[in-house]
C-alpha cells in the first residue's frame, strides 16, 4: 500500500509566511477613547445648573479651570467613588450645593453626585473643588 504524501514539507500548510513578518489580517488595537465629563453644578437643589464640557489630556473643553480640574482628578485616588456606608461622618455641614459628574475617566463611566452635606462629602468635594469652577451663587 503506498500513501500519499502530499502536504509534506519543511513549512505547516497554513503558515507559508516568514516567523519575522506578522499576518496580513492583523487588527490594530484602537487606542482608548479620551477623558470626557460633563459637570453640573448647583448652588442648591433648587438653582438652575451650571454646566460645562472637561476633556483631560490635554485639558480642554469649556470648563472654567481645565487644567485646575485635570490636575485635581488626577491626584484623587478614585475621584469619584462615594464615601463608604459604613463610614461615620461628622455633621458639619457645608453648604447647599449640588453638582453631577457623567462621562468617561481613564477608560470607565462615571455617573457620581456631590453634595456638601456631611463631613464625608465636603472632604470628597473639596479633593476634586476645581472640577466645580466658581460654585453659582444662590439667588
Amino acid at each position: 500500500m503506498i500513501l500519499p504524501l502530499a502536504g509534506c514539507g519543511s513549512q505547516q500548510a497554513t503558515n507559508n509566511r516568514p516567523a519575522d513578518k506578522p499576518p496580513a489580517t492583523s487588527v490594530v488595537p484602537t487606542p482608548p477613547a479620551g477623558d470626557s465629563l460633563t459637570v453640573e453644578v448647583k448652588a442648591s437643589p433648587e438653582a438652575p445648573a451650571k454646566t460645562w464640557k472637561l476633556t483631560c489630556d490635554p485639558p480642554g473643553g469649556d470648563h472654567p479651570k481645565a487644567r485646575e480640574a485635570c490636575a485635581a482628578l488626577a491626584k484623587a485616588k478614585d475621584p469619584f467613588a462615594p464615601p463608604p456606608k459604613d463610614r461615620i461622618c461628622t455633621k458639619i455641614y457645608g453648604g447647599p450645593e449640588v453638582a453631577t459628574v457623567r462621562g468617561t475617566w481613564q477608560g470607565r463611566p462615571v455617573d457620581a453626585k456631590f453634595t456638601r452635606t456631611d463631613g464625608c462629602e465636603l472632604h470628597r468635594w473639596s479633593s476634586v473643588g476645581p472640577l466645580f469652577g466658581d460654585v453659582p451663587k444662590v439667588r
